[in-house]
């Protein structure tokens, strides 16, 4: 009989795609997500799907004593690293503490291995490239509950025995992805406002720098990791190996999306300018996996964009703290009170 496993965030960008790979691999696959920035059109074909949130513990609970889970893939989050800025109490709840439910539960009923994707948002405004024995420097909200739910892991393992497998993603763009969000996810937020006409907004000069990670060079990986017993208790960085400034990213979507390029640029937000990693533990542990050029993997998702077509994008109702909050998105929420 096939392992049961639980992807949380499954109708979400990386979790469905994640998903796939593990139905691929014959593994009875159940999908966890409360639907707030995943969609239940993305859960693949072969997958239960519960609609819930990692933050109800009797739901969490309920799962485990049905399911018998022998590995957990936490890939729910609200992974938008400039606005957890303004909603402290929002981000925690659910990328800290429902996580901590999650590893509360994986202990309690044995299961085997827990995957989980944090972010490179750890490191902060670190040396480059970023490697995994830097200590970690998170200057956001989302970085520090990341950060969080990797050190219990890793107490979880030293106290229960509790094996997990970290990644840090970073800038992971493809198909399935949000859109429609205007606080995270640049390649899709630059598909949507040209696919309604609208000039692509960038913060500050454009000059700052990510490495831009295609879907299909990071989900097998994430999917295969715990079958790898040289995976298990470790941490790895995961995506594409070359930096693109935000204004490169722009010219390539726009000829992608077969559209002139037309940029306002707004006023510079507290980020990290520069964020790009190694790769060399991962190549270590996984082999070298084939990588999906940014012009190809761009070409990818655009065909798909154009398919889908344009997406309304939601204002963040819960904003908990505006001081300093960039003025677009100040003017976003006044917009949508009205």
């Amino acid at each position: 009989m096939a392992d049961t496993v639980l992807v949380t965030g499954g109708a979400g960008f990386i979790g469905s795609h994640v998903a796939d790979e593990l139905i691929a691999r014959g593994l009875h696959v159940v999908v966890l997500d409360d639907l707030s920035g995943g969609f239940s059109e993305n859960v693949p074909e072969g997958a239960e799907f519960v609609e819930g949130s990692i933050v109800d513990t009797q739901l969490i609970h309920e799962l485990f004593t049905k399911y018998k889970f022998s590995y957990v893939y936490h890939l729910a989050a609200y992974a938008a690293e400039g606005l957890s800025h303004f909603i402290k109490k929002f981000n925690y709840e659910n990328n800290l503490i429902g996580s901590i439910n999650l590893i509360n539960a994986s202990v309690n009923y044995e299961v085997k291995c827990v995957v989980f994707t944090s972010s490179i948002a750890v490191y902060g405004q670190n040396q480059l490239p970023m490697t995994e024995d830097m200590v970690p420097v998170p200057e956001d909200s989302y970085g520090i509950a990341k950060l969080a739910v990797e050190q219990d892991l890793q107490a979880s393992h030293e106290m229960f025995g509790l094996d997990y497998v970290v990644f840090r993603p970073h800038n992971v763009y493809g198909e399935r992805q949000n859109i429609g969000d205007r606080y995270r996810n640049v390649v899709g937020i630059f598909m949507n406002q040209l696919m309604q006409g609208q000039p692509m907004t960038i913060f500050g000069d454009g000059e700052q720098s990510r490495a831009f990670s295609y879907i299909q060079d990071v989900a097998p990986i994430i999917a295969g990791s715990p079958f790898n017993s040289r995976a298990l208790n470790q941490v790895f960085n995961v995506g594409a190996e070359t930096p693109h400034t935000v204004n490169e990213l722009a010219e390539i979507v726009a000829g992608a999306m077969e559209c002139e390029k037309k940029i306002t640029y707004l006023d510079a937000r507290n980020e990290v300018l520069h964020a790009f990693s190694s790769h060399q533990k991962l190549h270590e542990v996984f082999g070298d996996a084939p990588k999906v050029s940014l012009d190809d993997g761009v070409l990818r998702m655009a065909a798909w964009a154009k398919k889908v077509g344009a997406k309304r994008g939601k204002t963040f109702e819960g904003v908990e703290i505006l001081k300093n909050m960039p003025k677009s998105w100040q003017e976003a929420l006044t917009e949508s009170a009205r």
